[in-house]
Formats: structure tokens, sequence, C-alpha cells
């Protein structure tokens, strides 16, 4: 198996896109229960020609979402197809773990439901089932979101592919528990990858993991995944955003078929600017979008007397 190109210090883990059938209880969940902040919020007329949105060509809005801006902070993509209020979940998508006893309090406070798993670690579940690990203690100054953990069939096979061929460096490997952790540096969040029996089956909620490089390496990556008979999702493309910049991404596959998106860093950077109307957006189009019931619900008139 050949070796990545050397320079990984330049790489960065972006964001984790999940597909939600519900925005009014997702967003209630990231930004009300986690504790995040809506960076940007842009809709769309009809599908990613990278797919960001699935398998699905119609109308369809994307909302990042974090503690922080995304220029150092790993964030969460949320990807609502118009009309489409359900995805089936898979087991290939493990959880993503966070370091806040502010979102453990705020989960109480609303009463969303939170079980200890072990000592001063908390489950939770966002709409459509994708599960959250809460640490209770303070965040970290870098970032509170610690890794993003998926379901592997092979640990060494996906061990060679993520770190022989992508460059990620192993940060703990533990064959008996058949876990291991990488990541591209320290201050970053990483990926845990763990082992599991039988096959990682996506369904129609999987996700997605997005990390930058520098625009440059995006068609030498290609290039080394043919050589190495990898499969490569959508060969080098561009993507329009309206009003805001063109980004290039190449989108790949690992030997479990994760979905995995590199994207040229200086024009993401530009991209991924925090909107200060954000926020707005989303409210304003969550309100125009008749189509949900818990919307509808909630703006029932209320019965006189």
């Amino acid at each position: 198996m050949g070796v990545a190109p050397v320079g990984m210090a330049s790489r960065r883990a972006l964001h984790f896109v999940f597909k939600v059938g519900n925005r009014f209880q997702t967003t209630h969940f990231f930004r009300d229960v986690l504790g995040m902040k809506i960076l940007r919020h842009e809709e769309f007329e009809e599908g990613c020609k990278a797919a960001c949105n699935g398998p699905y060509d119609g109308k369809w809005s994307k909302t990042m979402v974090g503690f922080g801006p995304e220029d150092d902070h790993f964030v969460a993509e949320l990807t609502y197809n118009y009309g489409i209020g359900h995805y089936k979940l898979g087991n290939d998508f493990m959880g993503i773990t966070l370091a806040s006893n502010q979102a453990i309090s705020n989960a109480r406070r609303l009463e969303w439901p939170l079980s200890e798993v072990t000592e001063g670690v908390f489950e939770t579940e966002a709409p459509g089932g994708y599960k959250f690990y809460l640490q209770n203690r303070s965040p970290p100054q870098s970032d509170p979101i610690l890794k993003v953990t998926l379901a592997v069939s092979d640990l060494q096979k996906s061990l060679n592919y993520w770190s022989n061929l992508l460059g990620m460096k192993i940060y703990e490997k533990d064959e008996e528990k058949q876990r291991a952790l990488l990541g591209y540096a320290d201050n970053q969040c990483k990926l845990e990858l763990q082992g599991i029996k039988g096959t990682v089956d996506h369904a129609a909620a999987f996700g997605r993991i997005a990390f930058s490089c520098p625009q440059k390496e995006l068609s030498d990556l290609e290039d080394l995944m043919k050589r190495e008979n990898q499969k490569i999702l959508t060969p080098l493309v561009s993507l329009d955003t309206p009003g805001k910049a063109t980004v290039q991404v190449v989108i790949l596959a690992d030997p479990d078929g994760h979905e995995i998106c590199f994207v040229g860093d200086e024009a993401f950077r530009e991209l991924s600017e925090m909107d200060p109307e954000g926020s707005k957006l989303l409210d304003d189009a969550m309100a125009a979008d008749k189509s949900d019931e818990w919307f509808a619900k909630q703006n029932k008139p209320k019965a006189s007397g």
C-alpha cells in the first residue's frame, strides 16, 4: 500500500455532516441543549454536485453549527432535504464526544433525555437518533468537541487507509478493544475507529466527515487513491454557494464505505466565515417551511375561552 505525501500538519478536521429530518427539533438540540452557535445557513435550489445532501436532487439547506468559528473548531453540518422527514439509521456512526458540563446542565433544565453511561459521561441523542457523549467537565480552551467515532469491520485495514494513505497520526491503539484514535494535530478533533462484528451498514442516514488540505494537494490525493485502487465517489469538482466562495472538493470512501470529503483549505476558509445573519436566515427558512408538523403544532391557534 502506498504512503501519503508529507506535510500532513496542514490538514484540518472540519465537520461531520448529518442528514436531519426535522430542522426545528434538531436546531433546538444543537443550539439550546449543546449550546452551539449557528455559524452560517445556506439554501440551495437543487442537489449538490458532490452529493453533500445525499442522493437527492431537490431543494435543500445546509446549517453549520459549532462552539466557535470554523477556522479553529470542529463543527456539525446539518443538511435538510425539503420534504424528507426521516432517515433510517445504520450502525456506521457511533457518536460524537464533547466536554461540556454546560450542555449537561442545559439538557437537565430542558428535560432532554440523558443517561450516565460511565462515571461523568452522559449519553444523549440528537433528533434522528444520532448519539452524543457529554463529558461532565469544563470544556478545553481549544474546542469542546473531542472525537467522532465511526464503526469499522477490519481495524487493521482501516488503519492502513487512514494512516498510510490519508496521513493521519495514530494517537492510541487498543487491539483488545478493537479501537484506535487518529488525528492530524494534537489540538484538533480526533477520529476514533471502533471495530464491530459483521458489516458496517450506512442505511439512509449515513453522514460524511470533512477535512481540508492545501488546494494543490487535492489532485495528488485523487491520483494516490486511483493508484491504490481505492474508491473515489466524486472526482475533483468545484462547488458553488450563492454569493460565497467556490470551493474544490474530492469525495472518497474508506474500506467500509464511510464518505470522506477533502476540500481546498484556502477557498474553504473564505466560504466558512461566520455569518452574523446565520441564525436569522435559519429561523426565517424554518418559519417559511410549512411542511414541518412540529412547527405547525407549536403555532396552532390557542383555543379561545
